[in-house]
């Protein structure tokens, strides 16, 4: 991002889930990886992009993992009790950034639960999109044949995978607009499963900015040792 540029950048980071799917009793942003917590790991790699203002972390209320962490980043560190949906804790970050951010300045959306993101895709999507006038989001083109199925898992037809991509995060918009099109979501009685949706329901289209794959989330137990594994060969690939 350029000295010149009048917009800062900012992260939030919804992480008031209890992770059902996970099935532990540790929330799954707590989930040990390496020998951090998957959220520590999450937040050092977008304090990692040179050009971040700060981080706006939505918790569950009564979050009794979060306190123990002592965290020490480069970049100031704000938490905000989240909400139900992943659309409330959004909400409740992007209120704390008022006070913080401009109405313009770019804020970075990204799953606690993505802690493989690559330097270089992070760094890659904001200078993608750094002068864009939606924002876009990070996302990986479909290579798997696509079936969509009945109730009871038959093959109803074949999906062409010709322009379908899997949304990943971060996605990144302005911070206005995106607080305007989730509030409007919300008023219109549904649930956006992320950012990018809410802006697409608002009339804009979003750019699609290719990332890697192992930029997983991790949903499972077992995608701890998955998660584990990527790190090893990411650093690997970097000499580290």
């Amino acid at each position: 991002m350029s000295q010149q540029m009048p917009q800062r950048l900012w992260a939030v980071v919804p992480a008031a889930g209890r992770g059902t799917r996970f099935g532990s009793e540790v929330p799954k942003q707590y989930g040990l990886l390496t020998g951090r917590t998957v959220i520590e790991h999450t937040l050092a790699v977008l304090c990692r992009h040179p050009d971040l203002a700060g981080v706006v972390v939505a918790l569950s209320a009564g979050d009794e993992y979060w306190p123990r962490l002592g965290l020490d980043l480069p970049v100031p560190l704000y938490a905000v009790v989240g909400g139900a949906e992943r659309v409330h804790s959004v909400l409740a970050a992007l209120s704390r950034l008022e006070s913080l951010a401009a109405p313009e300045d770019w804020v970075l959306v990204h799953d606690v639960a993505r802690p493989c993101l690559r330097d270089t895709d992070l760094k890659h999507l904001v200078a993608t999109l750094i002068d864009h006038p939606v924002g876009g989001l990070l996302a990986m083109p479909v290579t798997d044949t696509v079936k969509r199925v009945n109730a009871a898992g038959e093959v109803l037809e074949t999906v062409s995978r010709t322009g379908l991509w899997r949304a990943a995060t971060p996605q990144m918009f302005r911070l206005e607009p995106l607080r305007t099109a989730l509030h409007a979501a919300l008023a219109a009685g549904w649930m956006p499963t992320d950012e990018a949706a809410a802006m697409e329901a608002q009339g804009h289209r979003p750019q699609v900015v290719a990332g890697h794959s192992d930029n997983l989330k991790i949903t499972h137990p077992e995608d701890l040792a998955l998660a584990e594994l990527l790190m090893q060969a990411q650093n690997t690939v970097l000499g580290l």
